[in-house]
């Protein structure tokens, strides 16, 4: 790639620096691979406001949507919204959103293959990327005009985590009654193809690798695992901070408000620890949701001897300093197949405590936190209680911890992952030319 100065074609549907998940997952991957090589971003008008500030004079295409479907979004959103549409307390039916916010997609995906087509044919792109929308499930219009020279990689792609068995009420409350349209994906047109076709195919998870194994049949050679999230240098602390005695255990959870995050079992677990125990803790829960003044009601009956402070919802960048003022992060979540947070607590030197069913089960190593098998939410419940407690009790074991987490997150930088990335794009340039 470093000889070759043609532009990657990227396009990402979803792309800014101002929204959270799949949306900043994509602008990391965007800014800093245009940091280093040539590119050209393809995304929607949406995000034009947001790019606009930060991208200088790096090329942007933003491609517009009609009149007509932008009404159709606004109604989406209003049908799949329970509660305020523009509160971050209302109940999302997530699920059902993604369906029927396809047909935006779809037409996207179409416009940049008329818009792009040729050009990608004539050779004049040194790859074409593909990342959002990130759930496996879409097809990729363009993937079909990348012949000759010009390889297709798509993803990270990451999703389809089912709720583990014994958590049917969550379950419920997500929605999940509707991922049964998931298995429509593969009526689209083009989405087999997409896949067999493409050069590489980067997996998030180890779950959405197997699943895209086994339905798709694709070759071991172009399936690769590759964690999709990553953490913002700022979030990276020198070395872990000195132990001081009589020094208040502080836990924190970050992340949305809503039911399958396990906020509530984090709570019910301190109110299993004696009194004593209790008191030298302090937790505080940064993010907002559905669930917030349930839980705000739960963390009252704790008691004032172990307060809970509630931050609201924050700015990414602005959770730094809460991740370095911590000792332990608490992220029972019981279906995650990302979960950024966990990476940036490593990247802070926090080990964390979280719940082996997904994604940050894999982030997690056995030096650097505790993974919680979903056995029952009794059974979760009991194992935080008993793993804060030992952690409270063994500053010496935190230590350990806390310098293993932050050399598993050193591995997760945004620029590392670029040039993992980069090196993919010349890797399969070459295995085309030749």
């Amino acid at each position: 790639m470093k000889d070759d100065r043609k532009p990657v074609l990227q396009v990402f549907y979803e792309c800014s620096q101002e929204l959270a998940s799949v949306p900043l997952v994509a602008f990391n991957f965007y800014d800093q691979i245009s940091r280093a090589v040539p590119v050209l971003l393809v995304t929607t008008e949406r995000n034009a406001p947001a790019l606009d500030k930060v991208r200088g004079d790096r090329p942007v295409v933003y491609l517009s949507e009609s009149g007509p479907l932008r009404a159709y979004l606004r109604l989406v959103k209003r049908l799949t919204t329970r509660g305020a549409v523009d509160s971050v307390g209302g109940s999302v039916n997530w699920p059902l959103r993604h369906v029927l916010s396809y047909p935006a997609y779809a037409e996207f995906s179409r416009r940049v293959l008329r818009q792009f087509g040729e050009r990608v044919r004539g050779g004049e792109f040194a790859a074409v990327h593909a990342m959002t929308p990130m759930m496996p499930r879409y097809p990729v219009a363009l993937a079909r005009a990348c012949t000759g020279p010009t390889p297709f990689i798509l993803g990270p792609v990451n999703g389809g985590v089912p709720f583990p068995p014994g958590f049917a009420a969550i379950a419920r409350k997500e929605y999940a009654a509707f991922n049964v349209f998931r298995g429509l994906c593969r009526l689209l047109p083009g989405y087999t193809a997409t896949y067999r076709g493409a050069d590489r195919v980067l997996a998030g998870s180890q779950y959405t690798l197997n699943m895209l194994r086994e339905t798709l049949q694709l070759a071991d050679r172009r399936l690769l695992l590759v964690p999709e999230n990553g953490v913002d240098p700022s979030f990276y602390v020198d070395a872990p901070p000195p132990l001081e005695p009589n020094q208040p255990l502080q836990l924190l959870f970050v992340g949305r408000l809503v039911p399958y995050k396990g906020a509530d079992m984090l709570l019910a677990a301190l109110a299993q620890l004696p009194a004593d125990l209790r008191s030298r803790l302090r937790l505080t829960i940064v993010g907002d949701g559905s669930e917030r003044g349930a839980l705000e009601v739960q963390a009252r009956a704790l008691g004032p001897a172990c307060p809970v402070t509630f931050t609201g919802w924050l700015p990414q960048l602005e959770t730094a300093r809460y991740y370095r003022d911590s000792h332990l992060f608490c992220f029972p979540s019981i279906r995650e197949f990302g979960g950024t947070v966990v990476l940036e607590a490593m990247a802070a030197a926090v080990p964390s405590l979280v719940v082996d069913h997904g994604g940050i089960g894999e982030y997690v190593t056995a030096a650097s936190g505790v993974k919680i098998a979903p056995r029952s939410r009794e059974y979760i419940i009991t194992e935080l209680a008993s793993h804060i407690g030992d952690l409270a009790r063994n500053p010496e074991k935190r230590a350990l911890m806390a310098a293993a987490a932050l050399a598993r997150g050193r591995e997760f930088a945004w620029p590392e992952k670029a040039r993992q990335i980069i090196a993919l794009y010349a890797e399969s340039r070459a295995e085309r030319q030749r």
